[in-house]
């Protein structure tokens, strides 16, 4: 086992041992085997493969996994290389741009923001081809609201974005203490980007807060 997801699995024992938990395992069991399922069953947990709890700086906080083929890689808003970079992501480029003058990426795997501690967090983690948001009732937000909250008891600074009424919703489960930052705006897509997320300065507001108290900041760049 992944030393990373180790250390995931001995926090998060307990829930993994709970009835909404075993039923969630049975129901993705019996979909993979009959359906297009998304990401692969390998990638469900790979944001807690590649982050260790003690490494975490940021979390960025999505809705769901990409519903079309091999988009889906286990990492909020995050796409496998070769594939079309979606709307949410360009848009979140675009800011990226705006914020600290870092040049359009040419591809949407955020795997060299993950690699320093950016938690990428879908609250569902699996999805039916096409078929958006379909997996969102079978339990996974039950196991996220909690990924949510342990991580906001962690004892060490880290700044948590929510972008949208969704993300936002779940600020409730962010313990209210210094150690945690809350960045909060409308969501990058298309239909809300222009409404307050363009202009929002996430990135140069993580990384004033991380610099603020001793942590190095993120590069955003992404790696070709």
């Amino acid at each position: 086992m992944n030393e990373n997801y180790k250390a995931w699995t001995d926090i998060l024992k307990d829930e993994f041992n709970k009835e909404y938990f075993l039923k969630i395992t049975s129901f993705l069991n019996h979909e993979y085997s009959k359906k297009e399922i998304f990401p692969p069953k390998e990638l469900v947990f790979n944001i807690f493969k590649k982050v260790n709890p003690n490494d975490i700086k940021v979390v960025i906080l999505g809705q769901d996994p990409y519903h079309g083929l091999n988009q889906a890689n286990g990492m909020s808003f995050s796409v496998n290389k070769g594939e079309k970079i979606p709307p949410s992501l360009r848009n979140i480029y675009l800011e990226l741009y705006s914020d600290l003058k870092i040049d359009l990426p040419k591809h949407g795997d955020l795997t060299s923001w993950v690699n320093q501690g950016v938690f990428l967090l879908n609250a569902t983690l699996t999805v039916e081809k096409g078929k958006p948001n379909s997996h969102k009732d079978i339990g996974w937000q039950i196991f996220t609201d909690k990924v949510i909250n342990i991580i906001s008891k962690f004892d060490f600074p880290k700044v948590f974005i929510l972008w949208g009424n969704f993300a936002i919703s779940k600020k409730f489960l962010i313990e209210n203490n210094k150690n945690n930052f809350i960045i909060s705006s409308p969501h990058p897509s298309p239909f809300s980007a222009n409404k307050g997320f363009f202009g929002s300065h996430p990135f140069s507001k993580t990384n004033n807060f991380l610099i603020n108290n001793g942590i190095k900041p993120i590069d955003w760049r992404i790696k070709p």
